[in-house]
């Protein structure tokens, strides 16, 4: 095969990798492990996976950072607690520093949102007995709230 030929294919599985990468970020931020892992299980060779990511984040296309503001939003606006967001994107691929820069526990929007999730799925039912405060916190921990957050909303309570 000529060697002009080899460049042209090379060139083209190039801008194919470099288009299903953007076909991705434009339906949704991803953090830059999920794409890669996607590629990769297209059959991209990982040299030129790892090539066209690099390309991507110096154009400013591809940002774990903006990944993670987005992802955070969403998943708080859907009721889930500061634990469980750090750990989904702990699996994502995104390094503790980064999340430890956007989540901060003692931050006071986890009182309200705690607040919200426990009237939306309670109603403000406060429990009678032990049995029922048990379940009630099962369900915020599950959530992701951390238990000094669970116990501060049972404080201000009323019985």
């Amino acid at each position: 095969m000529p060697k002009n030929t080899v460049n042209t294919n090379i060139k083209s599985i190039e801008i194919q990798t470099r288009k299903k990468a953007l076909d991705m970020l434009a339906r949704r931020e991803h953090a830059t492990k999920e794409i890669r892992e996607k590629l990769l299980g297209k059959g991209i060779a990982p040299r030129l996976v790892d090539d066209t990511l690099e390309k991507l984040v110096a154009e400013g296309l591809l940002s774990d950072r903006r990944f993670v503001e987005a992802y955070l939003q969403s998943r708080r606006n859907r009721g889930y607690g500061p634990l469980r967001i750090q750990a989904e994107l702990r699996l994502r691929g995104i390094d503790d520093e980064l999340i430890d820069g956007y989540i901060n526990l003692h931050d006071k929007q986890w009182s309200d949102s705690i607040r919200n999730v426990w009237h939306k799925r309670f109603a403000d039912h406060i429990p009678a007995d032990v049995k029922e405060r048990a379940r009630q916190m099962r369900f915020l921990q599950y959530r992701g709230f951390t238990n000094e957050q669970i116990s501060r909303l049972f404080k201000h309570v009323e019985y």
